[in-house]
């Protein structure tokens, strides 16, 4: 009978899966996954496509936020360039979305790690208020430059496609979308398993110490400013072949704050966490929307101050988490695996 979590070497105490029931069990979820279009109506995939790209962008911001302990607001202006680069490449250039998606991510990168310069010097508050600026920056360069961004009017996105086959449908982009991203959960992952990503976590606990130990600081801010704007502008990237028309409203700053309170109810310094959070977010303006649409007939004046209560329910679960879960849904999970792991022994 398993009792404890003992492991005899370095190799086996790094490994993603625990036994070979887990690959199973993963192997099952995985087609189970990718089986959900032939059975769900248009509006669920909709929404499971905007959940597969929240996700990136969740897992994008706990790499920065989470294991590198480095505060950004600028989620929503990596967004947008991720989103208009995408757009430029393709409509201006002609390029497949193969090469338009990972170049949009390039560049958002670059920018990224442009305004992480900044945090060598400045951290926590000062951090997120220099990100934050970041957004505003872009937002008024986005208005502005017209022949790029195609400023207040915004641009039109041709579906991606790949020969002649068109990713112009939600079930069509069901499968790019999460091949994207189980790729970059997957990528994720493994990064912590390697020297980067404990340098990432090695800042985030101790700066100092791991300064004194060799680790360049400077470097690996960068360096995980540089990979999470990555992610993030795949995800605007995304945003954009999926909205077909963006504009300089499709990524209002709310969008940062939204993301920042997927990895905090999921769990900050957790990919596992990332995908909770990312889920939760995204379900819950639909799940009171719903719950409206169900009171509209019974009680029409409760739904008019039910419709404004987003941010209200946002808020409050943001103060609940963080006063009685403060490690997020992704520690409740494994609080609850744990106990029935060790059961009838657990204490």
């Amino acid at each position: 009978m398993r009792c404890g979590d003992f492991k005899t070497s370095y190799s086996a105490d790094m490994t993603i899966f625990e036994s070979n029931s887990a690959r199973v069990i993963l192997g099952i979820f995985l087609c189970l996954l990718f089986s959900l279009p032939l059975y769900t109506p248009g509006y669920l995939l909709d929404v499971l496509n905007r959940i597969g790209i929240a996700v990136i962008g969740a897992v994008g911001l706990n790499i920065l936020t989470g294991f590198t302990g480095q505060i950004s607001l600028g989620n929503a202006a990596f967004m947008a360039i991720g989103a208009f680069s995408c757009g430029y490449l393709g409509t201006r250039f002609g390029l497949p979305f193969y090469i338009c998606i990972p170049l949009a991510g390039l560049m958002t990168a670059f920018f990224g790690m442009f305004v992480g310069i900044p945090s060598l010097r400045i951290k926590g508050l000062y951090l997120a208020m220099a990100t934050l600026a970041a957004h505003f920056i872009v937002e008024f360069l986005i208005v502005k430059w017209e022949s790029v961004t195609g400023g207040v009017a915004g641009l039109s996105i041709p579906a991606p496609k790949l020969g002649s086959f068109a990713f112009d449908t939600d079930i069509r982009l069901f499968f790019l979308i999460f091949v994207i991203t189980v790729l970059a959960v997957l990528f994720a992952k493994n990064l912590f398993r390697t020297k980067v990503g404990k340098a990432f976590v090695a800042i985030r606990d101790q700066a100092i110490s791991a300064e004194v130990m060799g680790v360049n600081i400077l470097k690996y801010k960068l360096l995980s400013f540089g990979i999470s704007s990555f992610y993030v502008g795949v995800a605007g990237a995304l945003v954009a072949y999926q909205a077909k028309i963006i504009s300089p409203e499709t990524f209002p700053v709310t969008v940062a704050i939204d993301y920042l309170g997927m990895i905090i109810i999921g769990g900050l310094g957790s990919i596992l966490g990332s995908i909770y959070g990312a889920i939760f977010i995204t379900l819950l303006p639909e799940l009171l929307r719903l719950s409206t649409s169900a009171l509209a007939g019974s009680f029409p004046l409760l739904v008019a101050k039910l419709a404004a209560m987003k941010e209200l329910v946002f808020g409050l679960f943001i103060v609940i988490f963080i006063l009685f879960e403060p490690a997020g849904m992704a520690a409740r999970w494994h609080s609850i695996k744990n106990y029935w792991k060790l059961y009838p022994f657990s204490h």
